[in-house]
């Protein structure tokens, strides 16, 4: 017997198959090797971290340049002592001379020619002295002096110092100028006189007396104030040595007074003894 269909039920059967396979060879999803659109994303990544800004280079200020201190001038030399210094009230031979020319043109300051007078004034209006006001002894002998100063007053102890006193200078109207004391009971031998000071200076010497008390100032003549002072040291006995230091500053002229003085029985200034020692 004959199995086979008529041709128009095979022609059916053909087309249905072959719809078939080519939904069965694409699956559910779209066509065959399709991939997924790229993102519309824009990828964004982190800016690029910036390195630190260097600091700024180091400044270095520049160096403070060093005080330049103006040298005192150097001391001018006593004509015919070349072995003194001049302590007041010049300090150069050129100053010595301009108060010549002044006191021949209109008689400035006659005092200078009287060697007490000059003393007393040393004494009193620049060692500052006040109470030592008067004149015990006097010893001229040519372009020399040696001048005894001392207290007023019953109870009077004589004389507090002896001030050695030259001509500045060789005319017949040369000033007179204090050079120093000469020493008896209270010297002052350190410094040397006329050596070059520097501060702290080590002052001493010798006294001879009971319950002293012993200052030490250090002057110039071109200030009213002290330049340094040491108080107060206690000393005494017989010819006993004494020692103090003391320091200095704003020294101009080119020699300094360093003066020692005692007292406090009856006054407060009752001997003194007096040194002079250079800047340069």
């Amino acid at each position: 017997m004959n199995t086979r269909l008529p041709l128009p039920f095979r022609l059916v059967a053909v087309t249905v198959m072959t719809v078939w396979a080519l939904v069965g060879c694409t699956g559910s999803g779209g066509p065959a090797g399709a991939s997924e659109p790229p993102s519309s994303r824009t990828a964004t990544s982190s800016p690029p971290q910036s390195a630190p800004a260097p600091d700024p280079p180091a400044t270095t200020a520049p160096g403070t340049p060093s005080a330049t201190a103006s040298s005192p001038a150097s001391s001018s030399p006593l004509p015919g002592f070349s072995d003194l210094q001049p302590l007041w009230p010049f300090t150069t031979l050129t100053q010595a001379r301009e108060w010549e020319r002044a006191f021949r043109s209109g008689g400035h300051q006659p005092w200078h020619l009287d060697p007490e007078q000059t003393a007393l004034s040393f004494t009193r209006h620049y060692l500052g002295f006040e109470a030592v006001d008067r004149v015990t002894s006097r010893a001229v002998e040519g372009r020399e002096a040696r001048i005894g100063v001392g207290l007023s007053g019953a109870e009077s102890t004589g004389t507090a110092a002896v001030i050695h006193l030259v001509r500045f200078g060789t005319g017949p109207d040369a000033p007179w100028e204090v050079v120093g004391t000469d020493d008896t009971t209270f010297s002052m031998t350190t410094p040397a006189y006329g050596s070059v000071a520097r501060s702290p200076m080590t002052v001493g010497g010798r006294i001879t007396g009971v319950d002293e008390s012993v200052r030490v100032d250090v002057r110039q003549p071109s200030s009213r104030d002290l330049l340094g002072t040491s108080c107060c040291m206690s000393a005494g006995g017989n010819s006993q040595p004494w020692r103090s230091t003391v320091s200095f500053t704003g020294a101009a002229d080119p020699v300094l007074t360093v003066v020692a003085s005692t007292g406090g029985h009856i006054a407060e200034v009752e001997r003194f003894t007096v040194t002079a020692v250079r800047t340069r």
